[in-house]
């Protein structure tokens, strides 16, 4: 059963902080791989939400977008919150969500 993905502000303030980064540290190609990316790991989610790695938390999991960024999100009975992103090489300990 396909779920309906939902953002939350949060996620989006990181979303558009990544892309901001990349706006001014890479080039659009890399920001259009980033953005195709998103949306394929989101399509892969609403299909099959359990198919990235658990964390501690219940129903809490996060899938690799990039080598540097993962995209943290919740599944509830009828839809999936993308909750954040996190940049790969801060400290996996101060994840918070």
């Amino acid at each position: 059963m396909v779920k309906e993905i939902k953002w939350t502000p949060e996620s989006i303030d990181a979303f558009n902080g990544i892309i901001k980064y990349l706006e001014s540290e890479w080039t659009i190609k890399d920001i259009e791989n980033f953005v195709t990316a998103t949306k394929i790991i989101a399509d892969f989610i609403s299909e099959h939400p359990k198919m990235f790695r658990k964390t501690n938390k219940k129903n809490i999991h996060e899938a690799l977008v990039t080598p540097h960024n993962l995209m943290i999100y919740k599944i509830y009975p009828r839809h999936i919150d993308i909750i954040t992103f996190w940049d790969t090489r801060k400290n996996p300990r101060k994840k918070k969500f």
